[in-house]
């Protein structure tokens, strides 16, 4: 079910943006948080939700403005706030790209960038979960939710779809297990 994995990816993404967090207060402490899950996590974010994740609910909400407009509205310009997150998130690559080069850079600066990103991802997805989904649940047609998953796969080679799919399970492992040994480390 479409809504079911998106959701299931909301979950992922909190996971992520809870080590980014995490890896903030290291970094607010002013000690040297771990660059190498900071980036990765970057590289998850810049991949897997503008090419798979964000896609597949400008899908969804294509659908909604037809079934229910009054619900769409409500909703808001969608597609322009996953605009604004990929905005965020290249204001967090240049800030980190920034301090791994030793550029003048106030601490306070890169805090309020990677702070901003993790606090709208929060309020976007706490909004599409609490507001977007179940409106898409409620009006659309099984019909609409065929159309949805045969433009989603049609765009993509199943096959690469898959291992691309693997290629990120794979990312998100490794980030998850780099922050388990960074703990480790800390303590």
């Amino acid at each position: 079910m479409i809504i079911e994995r998106l959701s299931r990816e909301h979950r992922n993404i909190e996971t992520l943006l809870a080590v980014l967090e995490r890896e903030l207060e290291v970094f607010d402490r002013g000690d040297r948080p771990d660059y190498e899950v900071i980036r990765a996590i970057i590289s998850y974010f810049e991949l897997y939700p503008e090419l798979y994740h964000h896609p597949q609910e400008d899908l969804v909400f294509a659908k909604l403005k037809l079934r229910d407009p009054a619900a769409a509205a409500k909703i808001g310009n969608l597609t322009r706030e996953h605009q604004k997150g990929a905005e965020r998130l290249r204001r967090v690559a240049q800030a980190v790209d920034g301090v791994l080069a030793d550029r003048e850079i106030l601490r306070q600066n890169v805090d309020n960038i990677v702070r901003d990103f993790i606090e709208s991802e929060r309020r976007h997805i706490m909004m599409e979960d609490r507001d977007f989904f179940p409106a898409a649940l409620k009006a659309l047609e099984p019909q609409d939710w065929t159309e949805i998953a045969s433009a989603s796969i049609n765009h993509d080679d199943p096959l690469f779809s898959e291992a691309a799919e693997e290629t990120f399970d794979e990312l998100r492992a490794r980030i998850l297990q780099l922050e388990q040994e960074a703990e480790a480390e800390r303590h």
